[in-house]
């Protein structure tokens, strides 16, 4: 079988997934396409997916009969809206991050597909999908370094553009910390703390850059991440777990390493594409695959509304200095 495809949102991350859909996967086709700006539309149907119908609405992608299922890549606050849709509709969803804006519109979702009786919903977390974390997860499971006591991890970027700015280290950088330290660990957080580090002065006015992010899980288990998004030498991802009997270190990104003018070393990526291009075909593979059997195998909505409760603790603790605890609701037997 294959799946019918529709993508909502045509931007670059749209772009990049309508060709790995329609070209480079198994399984899927695009067969219907819109974006908030119709010459962007009709522009990548005819480039990525030729014979894809340019529909005039979201919502117009997710009614059309020719449609299996939805992929959202519109701009964040929409997100809800063509999420709720397709629930409606009965048509599973594939929704970058974030799954919505705010806590409450991604509790809205969680509600609705609970209603409807059927897992449909799927949260574009790639990092789940990554070779490297995805040897560490095994490390982890297999007990080899005894229970998960501390984790030290980072995220650098070399810079980042002048409309990056306030809480984006958070909601837009460490989002995705959020996500894959919880799912390594298989622990829920209860608290966030954030400690500001001394000002870089490539930070651009209107950003606070660099600081350290401190979670605590139910466990106990303390996870401090460093968020540096001006650090100038490359894109660069780190995560070490301490455990009860070793540590377990996520593997660097395969390069040559180099002995040239008096040094010795690998080179550092400096484009996060191309660091986690890989994980993006895997996830969207994986999804195609699951979708065919009427099954979420990835990130669920509930996995979307515990990190956007936890980004806004986090961006509590950033304006307040202080320790806040994180809760939400119970998690439904649904997700269990």
């Amino acid at each position: 079988m294959t799946l019918k495809i529709g993508v909502i949102g045509t931007g670059a991350i749209g772009q990049e997934h309508i060709a790995r859909l329609n070209g480079k996967l198994a399984g899927s086709t695009v067969t219907a396409v819109n974006d908030i700006n119709p010459d962007s539309a009709r522009a990548t149907a005819e480039r990525y997916c030729p014979g894809a119908r340019v529909h005039e609405t979201g919502q117009g992608v997710i009614d059309d009969p020719d449609v299996d299922a939805v992929v959202v890549t519109s701009w964040g606050p929409s997100h809800e809206e063509f999420v709720l849709a397709s629930i409606a509709a009965g048509k599973p969803v594939f929704c970058e991050k974030p799954l919505a804006t705010t806590a409450d519109a991604c509790r809205r979702i969680v509600e609705a597909e609970i209603a409807s009786g059927r897992h449909l919903v799927q949260v574009g977390f790639m990092r789940r999908y990554d070779a490297g974390y995805r040897l560490l997860k095994g490390v982890v499971t297999s007990g080899r370094i005894g229970e998960p006591l501390m984790l030290h991890s980072a995220h650098r970027n070399p810079t980042v553009p002048a409309h990056y700015v306030g809480d984006m280290g958070i909601t837009d950088t460490f989002i995705h910390e959020i996500d894959v330290l919880r799912w390594l660990v298989d622990d829920d957080y209860v608290s966030a703390q954030v400690i500001q580090g001394k000002r870089s002065r490539h930070a651009k006015e209107g950003l606070d850059d660099p600081y350290v992010v401190v979670l605590k899980t139910r466990s106990g288990i303390v996870m401090d991440t460093e968020i540096f998004v001006n650090c100038q030498f490359g894109y660069d991802i780190q995560c070490q777990i301490v455990g009860e009997d070793g540590t377990a270190n996520l593997p660097e990104p395969i390069s040559v390493p180099l002995r040239h003018q008096s040094l010795a070393g690998q080179e550092i990526m400096m484009d996060w594409k191309l660091r986690f291009i890989d994980s993006y075909d895997v996830e969207l593979q994986e999804w195609v695959q699951a979708t065919v059997k009427g099954e979420v195998t990835g990130p669920t909505a509930w996995d979307g509304y515990f990190a956007a409760v936890t980004s806004d603790a986090c961006v509590e603790a950033k304006r307040t200095g202080q320790i806040v605890p994180i809760t939400t609701m119970d998690k439904p037997a649904f997700y269990r």
